[in-house]
């Protein structure tokens, strides 16, 4: 059963001043109601909360039998009769109708108008008739390209909506046939259009095709008529015709069927496409593709087929991309692109609504309390009448189309209430004698009729089961007797109204813990976003209001993920997340308060807050709710305190307190060096130097590594994008570099930290800027050759060295710390180091290389590095770029020094095999007449 809230969805309604009681009305844009009533036509003004005032009238060909408005074109279209004849008309320029007798232009639909016209077209009503050769049955306008198409016996005629250019000045709406949709075997009740998507009712069967421009594949267009395709095979073997046989003692029903995609074209309908538009049409259907055939079997529980049991009210309901649901721009309505496309039908006691645009699926089911005879969809509500109740039901249309919009959703970025979350009934309101009833805005236009006291009476069923006659009993209306009518417009409250209502009408449950309190924030969830993808029809301080309870709804859903025990506990992430509430904001709303001298911290809760520490926000907690998180994690989860204790968000925690909770930890299933560490890291931040060391002699080196790699933020943090050395790290810089080196590394192999980040942070430890290599990022690169990287590393990494080698030795600057390996070191532990070569040693004996750094840089730079170094600087040398100027400069001082010091024929075994013999002919003639000069 579906469950019910005793909510207040419809505000004001007033009677709309009609003459006649209405036989047809709908609903005009967003200002506009028609109705029609005895050969005429009535426009009413319908604005916001003022009253109904009538606009205009004008008359029909004949009484109304079908009327739909068209917001692309502006247009009205119309099935009227007269003399048992029906005609198809449309209604075009009507607000320039100022009174019923003004002129009216009719023309016949196609008919180019010509430019003397174009002051009558521009000031007066034209009425465009269409002919068809099949009497219309029903009449659906594309909400977004206004096109309209037109339902006869065995086929759909489509009119595809043009604008004629008269002049710069004036344009006149037309109306082209464009296409025929023969289909076998149904004959069309209702029938619904949208952008290519055709959906097809009739009594007890629903048919849904897509018309693709794509001339591949699919049932092709033919351009003249012939018969239609031959019905495929149905999927229970037997033929429409001979289930429809019927006798006077027997009903032979169909079975229902629910046919899927491909599927549904086992269904037996055949269709096929007929071009009747012209050559240079720009949008041309050529085949069809079939979504979904559901057939239905009639109710015969009480051994009688009643006639009123059949489909009703088919619509395609779009909605259209927005963008961001959270962004201040306004998007246009001549920008609607479809993102998703929703279909409703229903029974007198059951409706369903479908998803058919990636994927047909039934999205859910309606259950009626009682007898159904109209409803109608809006991206927000389902409204259904009854004969004496006016009933709001919650769809699940905005949920479907956010999952198509944002790639996101779901993730612990972002979240939606599911699909497959149960509807509900807002409100079913007491409304006597319903008979119609249609919506457009935030209106809904309701018809009632009173009947007046009727007779029973008493006649045979025409229909019967079995070979007894059943009789039934019907009301008869007395014919003196005349019923009262009213035509109401009812204002629906807005939406932000509406979601307060729902917001206080869950604190109800919240004591509780119940399931209730989320599934009604829920729907309110849903019903903010459902407004927000209407955007285009939303004014600025509209948009601000939903998007302030768009936030709201996700605090207030991240509030029952954290504190209720669900399975979906961990949604109070993503729901804080967009909530645009701070760590310290959500805090602020947990209750601290403890029962019975135990707190308990539940799963949802713990989540967000061990997520948002790992996730590095420039933001940092006051001592006072600090303290609060370490006591939370000791009470539910304590494994995580080391972690926590790490986070930059938890700066100004009180390092005795954090001391005192780390000494109560259970290390066992626990890393103790990490506990240790940690408890390092405290005693430094307290200025313990003696505890500080004590903690760090009780692990092995190696050891110690293994906890930086545990948790990397003991050693390196994010701000605000960029990375910072702890407190711990400057510390190790200072008293054992050797150990944070080694760390980092630790980090670099076990992908926590790359390479890039590792470069800057050394930088920034060593208060270098971003030209300046600092001694420990040599070390640190000299460590990684060791560490036998993939040779893809390898090469940037050897021209890093090689660069700084030379820098050095060429400027004479030596490092600034102490190298933490020699070249010796170097060279038994690296297989990228080679033996020193002969001529490195009249370079080590040159005066010039008094320094032993300088010589210890020119003996790690002497190996086959030669090979790799000189080909590679020529190359990125050629590549230019920002550091052009550096490379060359790099190269020319280089080849000076080499120059000088080796021997013609060392010379020529370090030089590139490629390159440009004019560039290096210098250098070579100065190293073969350097003996003669001396």
């Amino acid at each position: 059963m579906v469950q019910l809230y005793n909510l207040h969805p419809f505000g004001s309604q007033q009677v709309v001043p009609c003459k006649l009681e209405p036989e047809q009305f709908c609903g005009g844009g967003r200002d506009a109601l028609f109705v029609a009533a005895g050969c005429k036509v009535e426009a009413f003004a319908v604005s916001g909360q003022e009253l109904c005032r009538p606009r205009c009238a004008f008359s029909t060909l004949g009484r109304v039998l079908r009327l739909a408005y068209s917001e692309a074109g502006d247009y009205l279209v119309a099935i009227e009769e007269k003399n048992k004849a029906t005609f198809l008309r449309a209604y075009v320029n009507w607000r320039s109708k100022r009174t019923e007798n003004s002129r009216v232009c009719i023309r016949m639909v196609g008919h180019n108008v010509e430019a003397p016209f174009s002051e009558t077209f521009r000031d007066q009503m034209s009425i465009v008739e269409m002919p068809l050769s099949e009497a219309p049955l029903c009449i659906s306008c594309c909400p977004v390209k206004g096109d309209l198409l037109v339902g006869c016996t065995n086929k759909l005629v489509l009119f595809s909506l043009k604008y004629q250019i008269i002049n710069e000045e004036c344009s006149v709406l037309n109306f082209e046939r464009s296409l025929i949709i023969h289909i076998d075997n149904i004959t069309p009740i209702e029938i619904s259009f949208c952008v290519g998507y055709v959906a097809v009712m009739s009594d007890l069967e629903v048919l849904i095709l897509k018309l693709e421009s794509d001339p591949k594949g699919g049932e092709n267009v033919n351009h003249h008529p012939q018969k239609t395709k031959k019905p495929m095979k149905q999927a229970e073997g037997i033929s429409n015709e001979t289930l429809q046989i019927e006798s006077d003692d027997f009903v032979i029903c169909q079975k229902p069927m629910e046919l899927l995609g491909e599927k549904s074209e086992q269904s037996g309908i055949s269709v096929t496409l007929e071009s009747t538009g012209l050559a240079d049409e720009k949008i041309k259907y050529f085949h069809v593709q079939h979504l979904l055939y559901r057939r239905f079997a009639p109710d015969i529980s009480s051994y009688v087929l009643s006639d009123d049991i059949k489909l009703h009210s088919l619509q395609l309901l779009p909605i259209y991309q927005t963008g961001s649901l959270t962004s201040d721009t306004k998007s246009s309505s001549q920008e609607k692109e479809l993102l998703s496309l929703f279909c409703f039908f229903s029974l007198p006691h059951v409706g369903y609504l479908y998803m058919v645009v990636k994927s047909v699926e039934l999205m859910s089911v309606y259950q009626y309390p009682e007898k159904s005879q109209q409803a109608v969809l809006t991206p927000q509500f389902l409204h259904v009448i009854t004969s004496n109740y006016l009933q709001c039901y919650t769809v699940r249309c905005s949920a479907a189309a956010a999952r198509e919009e944002d790639p996101y959703v779901d993730t612990t970025l972002k979240a939606c209430p599911p699909v497959s979350m149960d509807v509900c009934a807002l409100r079913i309101q007491l409304f006597i004698g319903l008979k119609a009833i249609c919506h457009f805005k935030n209106h809904v236009i309701l018809l009632t009729k009173a009947d007046p006291e009727t007779i029973p009476e008493r006649k045979e069923s025409p229909k019967r089961l079995g070979s007894k006659k059943v009789t039934s009993v019907t009301l008869r209306t007395p014919p003196v007797a005349e019923a009262g009518w009213n035509l109401y417009i009812v204002n629906t409250i807005s939406s932000v109204q509406l979601y307060k209502e729902m917001v206080d009408y869950s604190n109800t449950y919240k004591t509780a813990k119940t399931q209730s309190c989320i599934h009604l924030l829920s729907e309110a969830h849903l019903l903010v976003r459902a407004a927000l993808m209407e955007a285009c029809q939303l004014e600025p301080g509209e948009k601000a209001e939903l998007i302030e309870a768009f936030k709201d709804s996700c605090a207030h859903l991240g509030d029952c993920y954290s504190r209720l025990d669900t399975q979906h506990s961990h949604l109070a992430l993503p729901y804080y997340k967009m909530s645009g509430l701070s760590m310290a904001e959500v805090l602020a709303r947990v209750d601290w308060a403890v029962e019975d001298g135990s707190q308990k911290y539940e799963r949802g809760l713990i989540f967000y807050i061990n997520h948002s520490l790992y996730e590095n926000l420039d933001e940092e907690l006051s001592e006072e709710l600090a303290a609060k998180v370490v006591q939370m994690f000791h009470v539910a989860e304590p494994k995580q305190l080391p972690h926590i204790l790490c986070s930059p968000s938890m700066k100004n925690i009180d390092p005795l307190t954090a001391i005192s909770y780390l000494r109560k930890l259970d290390t066992s299933g626990l890393s103790s060096v990490l506990v240790t560490l940690t408890k390092a890291a405290m005693a430094l931040k307290m200025g313990d130097l003696d505890m500080h060391r004590n903690e760090m002699k009780s692990h092995s080196e190696m050891k110690l590594v293994c906890g930086f790699i545990l948790e990397p933020r003991l050693l390196i943090q994010q701000r605000k994008g960029q990375v910072v050395p702890t407190e711990f790290a400057v510390h190790l810089k200072e008293t054992q570099p050797g150990l944070l080196v080694a760390s980092v590394l630790g980090l670099q192999k076990n992908n926590k930290i790359a390479i890039e980040e590792a470069d800057s942070f050394f930088k920034v430890l060593c208060g270098k800027d971003e030209d300046t290599i600092p001694q420990l990022l040599v070390d640190f690169w000299e460590a990684l050759l060791v560490a036998c990287l993939p040779d893809v590393v390898l090469q940037e990494l050897f021209f890093k060295l090689t660069s700084q080698y030379i820098w050095r030795l060429s400027k004479k600057q030596p490092p600034d710390t102490i190298p933490l390996r020699t070249s010796e070191d170097l060279i038994n532990t690296c297989s990228h180091y080679g033996l020193i070569n002969p001529w490195v040693n009249v370079l080590l004996s040159s005066d010039s290389l008094e320094d032993k750094n300088f010589m210890d840089d020119l003996s790690k730079l002497q190996t086959l590095w030669w090979k790799k170094l000189l080909p590679e600087l020529c190359q990125r040398i050629k590549r230019g770029g920002e550091k052009y100027q550096l490379y060359l400069s790099s190269l020319k001082e280089t080849l000076s020094v080499v120059a000088v010091e080796l021997e013609l024929r060392d010379f020529l075994n370090v030089l590139p095999e490629d390159g440009t013999a004019a560039f290096f002919l210098p250098y070579l003639l100065y190293c073969s007449r350097k003996k003669s000069l001396t």
